[in-house]
């Protein structure tokens, strides 16, 4: 099979008139074993656009563009650990330069048992721009995410993902950025953010063919590919790049045809109504700021048909659900940053914080763990006068709301009903940061008007998982 390769790269490679090697086609071949040395059949894998599965023995081959694929990965089997080195997911991709010079050949480790259930949290752009941005992740976001693992492992695994933006255009701090997400107790997968390129360059697609570099390339290097995929429980998880950058901090948020392609090819081995995880950094169906949306959300949609989809995503510093239709879900999660460090909330008043999701089977559950608080605060609460624009109001700011939500209040112990949601800014965050012009209309208020003098308010928040939570206002005069 070495043999073939070479004679394929002297077919194949052909040239400009510069001399610059144009194109370069390989076979490459390799393995996926066990630890104890055996085949592991029907194991996924690809190159970025062609895919194939192992035989009876583990073997694999694959015909790889080497113009257009950077990477070959596998998609881990539920009934074998996530391969990781430190906690940070690894082992499951390999370079095509490393594996033209020699075999492809992949481990894994069977579990000792496999369960339907897991833990999966879901961070929003970390976005670390300068040694000070560092270390309030450190001691603030991780020092949290440390003691949040450390609760759930009692019971389930867990896993996590950042979303995108682990750093701010400041490609040395990687480097930090990886030692502070090192032996969390979970395994840790990444996903490319507009922030996450090197901005001295457009992404593979956009530059000219057979190029030496490209905007991800420092990406790649720590992490691996953009797109790929695992499984877990009874859920396949994939994670999909859907900035289209243009090099010099310019991009937009699409998802290529090539990419449209691979996804379908992924998803043509998982069986249709399963559970799909998918991670990517821009949104693709929020309501109120459409412009940060993808452009094609509406192509990848179609791609998802017939599976029970969750979205995880970030990129607009807000928290927003949005249930596009009835197999599929988006979480627009509040950034683990807010408002670039400025603070300690998002653009729509939500904390600083990070998703938990429960999986078991196809069933998903979500909490918001909002950055130093108990996992029970789940709303903020204005008293009458404190939000500017609903004088005489409570206003209640309630971010993980949504149609299977019910929010209500009581007036000295009475029930007065439920509170009416409207759109506006929060006036934490306009009040404190309107002058960086970065305001956004959220609409997970809601409001109610006291009648008379009251001793108490209590503002009761219902989610769609039956699950009560509320706070209470006091009138000291």
């Amino acid at each position: 099979m070495k043999m073939n390769a070479i004679f394929a790269l002297l077919l194949s490679t052909l040239f400009m008139s510069s001399g610059v090697a144009r194109e370069t086609v390989f076979y490459i071949s390799g393995t996926v074993r066990d630890t104890s040395g055996r085949g592991v059949r029907d194991v996924v894998v690809n190159d970025g656009v062609n895919f194939t599965r192992t035989d009876n023995q583990g073997r694999w081959s694959l015909r790889t563009d080497t113009v257009v694929s950077k990477y070959i990965s596998i998609s881990t089997p539920a009934a074998y650990r996530l391969p990781s080195s430190d906690g940070i997911a690894s082992g499951f991709y390999c370079r095509v330069g490393q594996a033209i010079a020699g075999k492809c050949d992949f481990t894994l480790e069977h579990r000792k048992t496999v369960a339907d259930r897991f833990h999966y949290i879901a961070i929003s752009d970390p976005q670390v721009g300068t040694h000070e941005d560092m270390r309030r992740w450190r001691l603030e976001t991780m020092r949290d995410i440390r003691h949040s693992v450390d609760s759930l492992n009692h019971d389930a695994e867990v896993v996590g993902i950042a979303l995108g933006d682990m750093v701010f255009d400041n490609m040395p701090l990687y480097a930090d950025y990886i030692e502070s997400v090192k032996n969390t107790g979970m395994t840790m997968f990444h996903c490319i953010g507009n922030h996450d390129f090197d901005c001295r360059w457009q992404d593979l697609h956009n530059m000219r063919l057979g190029t030496p570099v490209y905007g991800e390339m420092e990406y790649n290097r720590h992490f691996g590919p953009t797109d790929y995929s695992f499984n877990i429980g009874r859920a396949h998880v994939i994670t999909l790049k859907n900035i289209d950058y243009a090099g010099n901090k310019k991009y937009q948020e699409l998802i290529t045809d090539q990419q449209i392609a691979w996804l379908k090819r992924d998803l043509s081995y998982v069986p249709k109504g399963s559970l799909v995880i998918l991670n990517m950094h821009a949104t693709g169906w929020n309501t109120g700021e459409e412009n940060d949306n993808i452009r094609n959300a509406r192509q990848l949609e179609e791609a998802l048909s017939g599976y029970r989809v969750h979205v995880f995503c970030g990129h607009t510093h807000l928290y927003q659900n949005v249930e596009v239709n009835g197999n599929l879900y988006q979480h627009n999660i509040g950034a683990a940053c807010g408002a670039w460090w400025k603070g300690k909330i998002n653009r729509c008043g939500t904390p600083n914080g990070y998703l938990i999701v429960d999986v078991d089977g196809k069933d998903v559950r979500w909490h918001y763990k909002s950055t130093g608080y108990p996992l029970s605060h789940q709303m903020y609460v204005y008293k009458p006068g404190e939000f500017a624009s609903q004088p005489g109001c409570v206003v209640a700011n309630i971010w993980d709301y949504d149609s299977g939500c019910r929010v209500s209040w009581y007036q000295d112990g009475k029930y007065m009903g439920t509170m009416e949601r409207f759109t506006a800014v929060d006036d934490q965050y306009g009040s404190h940061f309107s002058r960086c012009g970065s305001c956004a209309a959220t609409s997970h208020l809601f409001r109610c008007h006291p009648q008379g003098r009251f001793k108490k308010i209590r503002v009761v928040f219902i989610n769609r998982f039956g699950e009560q939570y509320s706070a209470s206002l006091y009138n000291k005069e």
